[in-house]
């Protein structure tokens, strides 16, 4: 089953999608179902810019490549909840078939950054469940088991000769799992726009990294309510020019969508267009940069239709950019 029916040879963004990531069901009524899937599919089946990409296949990640960042204790243990349901925290469970989609997700995105170092795209949107920007080394919480995004930004420095990365984070909720990764590092410079005090608690304007890594933390935070102008103000200001400053050798994009308007977690008024604006701007410093290779990674957006449209508006501005 996948809903990416028709796809243009001469795109250059790359989406991957995988019906396996349904399998990983989170139980009534968690905000982060596979109905969120369902719906990006229907995107890509059913919106013209599904016609302008290249499907992207997923593949397993291997425990090694998990325990790129995460402890391989901690590895081991998930993969022992295989088949199981099992309560990780008060957010987070496993059902059956959770360990092969989180393995699907990292190895997923972690093909999508093979396919931009090596041309087949130029940029790439994963759309995979379970979500990663919580998980800590050795914690799962937030709904996220593993981190895809920090593995992916560990997978482009050990593979793809990458100096500096750029994560971005325009989730709602703050990434801590992504900040600690790097906290005390240069070669990954982790920028958050999220609600501040919010879940899961971390994220202040004071966390700015520490040793080799002060500076290379920038978290910039709003109270509840703001909506496009006040995100589109933060990065002419100050994230557009930090990232500009930083020259990064690839990006990766934690792509949460639930600073949406109609989202029911979130409390923020973000338009679809705000964050097709805010890609655009992701996306202007990365062609500068690193010749574009960009890869955006779904984290939350719990609206349906405030999701589908959000990453729409992302994906036209991906493929204009490609």
């Amino acid at each position: 089953m996948c809903y990416i029916k028709v796809v243009s040879k001469m795109s250059k963004t790359g989406v991957l999608w995988d019906a396996r990531y349904l399998d990983h069901i989170t139980g009534p009524g968690h905000p982060e179902r596979p109905e969120r899937l369902k719906a990006l599919g229907r995107v890509l089946n059913e919106k013209p810019v599904g016609k302008k990409v290249v499907s992207l296949q997923p593949r397993p990640a291997t425990l090694e490549e998990i325990a790129l960042v995460h402890d391989f204790e901690y590895v081991r243990k998930i993969e022992k909840t295989a088949g199981l349901d099992v309560q990780l925290d008060p957010d987070t469970s496993t059902s059956p078939g959770t360990w092969e989609a989180a393995r699907l997700a990292v190895g997923g995105i972690l093909n999508a950054v093979d396919a931009v170092f090596e041309g087949k795209v130029q940029n790439a949107f994963a759309f995979v469940r379970p979500p990663g920007h919580h998980a800590e080394k050795a914690r799962a919480m937030g709904f996220c088991l593993f981190n895809n995004v920090a593995i992916a930004a560990e997978y482009a420095i050990r593979t793809k000769n990458c100096r500096r990365v750029l994560v971005m984070d325009f989730d709602v909720h703050h990434g801590n799992g992504t900040q600690w990764a790097f906290y005390d590092r240069s070669d990954v410079f982790y920028i958050s726009t999220h609600r501040y005090p919010f879940y899961p608690g971390t994220g202040s304007r004071l966390e700015e990294g520490e040793g080799k890594g002060k500076g290379y933390t920038l978290n910039v935070t709003f109270p509840g309510g703001e909506g496009d102008h006040e995100y589109l103000k933060s990065f002419d200001d100050v994230i557009s020019p930090a990232m500009r400053d930083y020259r990064p050798d690839f990006v990766l994009v934690s792509a949460g969508f639930d600073a949406h308007r109609l989202d029911p977690l979130g409390g923020m008024n973000v338009t679809a267009d705000g964050f097709g604006r805010m890609s655009e701007a992701i996306l202007r410093v990365a062609k500068k940069s690193c010749g574009g290779k960009a890869v955006f990674v779904l984290e939350g957006g719990y609206s349906l239709e405030g999701l589908a449209d959000s990453a729409e508006a992302c994906l036209q501005i991906m493929s204009l950019q490609g």
